[in-house]
C-alpha cells in the first residue's frame, strides 16, 4: 500500500539531498528515499531501528541538509520546536505527515498563515504537506533555551516537561531511608526521581536508564553527582555492569494514545533481572494499571506500600529466577 510519502513522491515533490528524516516510527516506511539519508530519533528503539535498517540514525542533528521530512509528534510545542529547527538546517522543502489524532489539520492551518503550502495529500487519517520558510519565518516557535519545571530543566516533549510527575513525588517520598548501595532508576526521564534517591547517604553508584535522549540531557543538567551514570538506552533490554540492590521506578504506561500495560511489565522483568538475588524493586503506577500478576510472577514477596484513588506504590523483594 502507497504512504502518503509514498504519494507526495509520485506527484511531484522532489527532495534535494542529503535528506535527513526526523522522528520517524518504526511504523514509518522509508525505503523509497535515497542511499545516505540520515534519521533523527532521540527515541532509543526506534534509532536502533532505523540504524539496522542501514540508515545514519543519530539522536540530534543540526547541521544543514538538503532537505527535511518530519513526522509529527503528538505534543504541539515539540512539534512548532521541529519545525523551526528544520528551517534552520535548510533552503530546501520541509515535508511534514502526521495523523489527525496528532494534530497535523491544526499545524498545517497554522503554517499555511505564514508560507505557501504544497499538497496537501489526505490520506488513512492523516495528512503531508511541504514548504520552504526563510530562517526567520517561524522565530516564534524556537524551543526554550532554558525551560523549567520546579527549578528542574526540561524540554518540550519529554514526559512532564510542565511539572513534577504528582506519581514520581509520590514514590519519592515512600522511599526507605536505606536503600542500598547499587541502584538503578529505569526510565529515568530527567531526574526528579534519580535526584531523591541520590539524597540517601546508602547510595554509591545510581544509574539512570532513559530511552529519550532529550529526556537524559535534562537529567545529566538536573543530577549533577559523581554517583551518577547515565546510559542511554531501552530500559527492557538495558543490563546492569553488576547485580542492583535497588531499582526504582515510574514506567510509562502508553503506545501511542492508548494504555499497554506491556511496557510496564517489561519494566518490572528488567528489574527482577538485574537485581541481586535480596533486591527490591520500589515501583509506582497508575491506579487501574493491572501489575499486580506480573509482579507476583516475578518477585517472591510483593506489597502495596502507598497510594490513593489515582496511584500506587509497590515494594516487592527477592526476585524469582
Amino acid at each position: 500500500m502507497s504512504t502518503r510519502l509514498h504519494l507526495a513522491l509520485q506527484q511531484g515533490l522532489t527532495l534535494p539531498e542529503p535528506v535527513s528524516v526526523i522522528g520517524p516510527t518504526p511504523g514509518h516506511d522509508l525505503s523509497m528515499l535515497p542511499g545516505g539519508t540520515q534519521v533523527v530519533q532521540p527515541f532509543k528503539p526506534s534509532h536502533d531501528h532505523f540504524q539496522a535498517q542501514g540508515f545514519d540514525a543519530t539522536p540530534r542533528a543540526d547541521a544543514p541538509c538538503g532537505s527535511v521530512i518530519l513526522f509529527l509528534p503528538r505534543a504541539k510545542a515539540l512539534a512548532r520546536a521541529m519545525i523551526h529547527q528544520a528551517i534552520q538546517r535548510t533552503g530546501g522543502p520541509i515535508v511534514v505527515d502526521g495523523a489527525k489524532t496528532d494534530g497535523i489539520d491544526s499545524l498545517l492551518k497554522d503554517i499555511r498563515k505564514r508560507v505557501v503550502i504544497e499538497g496537501p495529500i489526505s490520506k488513512a487519517h492523516g495528512k503531508i504537506f511541504w514548504f520552504r520558510a526563510g530562517a526567520d519565518t517561524f522565530a516564534d516557535w524556537a524551543a526554550p533555551q532554558d525551560q523549567s519545571a520546579d527549578g528542574y530543566r526540561t524540554a518540550p516533549g519529554v514526559f512532564s516537561a510542565d511539572g513534577i510527575d504528582p506519581a514520581s513525588a509520590l514514590l519519592r517520598k515512600t522511599l526507605p531511608a536505606k536503600l542500598g548501595a547499587k541502584v538503578a532508576d529505569l526510565g529515568a526521564g530527567w531526574g526528579y526521581l534519580s535526584a531523591g534517591v541520590l539524597e540517601h547517604d546508602s547510595v554509591t553508584t545510581l544509574h539512570l536508564v532513559e530511552a529519550d535522549h532529550t529526556a537524559l540531557g535534562c537529567a545529566r543538567a538536573n543530577v549533577d553527582d559523581p554517583r551518577a551514570r547515565f546510559h542511554w538506552a531501552d530500559a527492557v533490554t538495558w543490563a546492569a555492569p553488576e547485580p542492583l540492590d535497588a531499582v526504582v521506578m515510574n514506567p510509562p504506561f502508553h503506545t501511542a494514545r492508548s494504555a499497554d500495560p506491556s511496557l510496564g511489565q517489561g519494566f518490572i522483568a528488567s528489574a527482577a533481572r538485574n537485581l541481586s538475588r535480596s533486591g527490591s524493586l520500589w515501583m509506582v503506577a497508575n491506579r487501574h494499571l493491572p501489575y499486580e500478576t506480573t509482579l507476583s510472577e516475578t518477585f517472591a514477596r510483593v506489597e502495596e506500600l502507598a497510594g490513593d484513588n489515582r496511584f500506587k506504590v509497590f515494594h516487592a523483594s527477592r526476585p524469582r529466577r
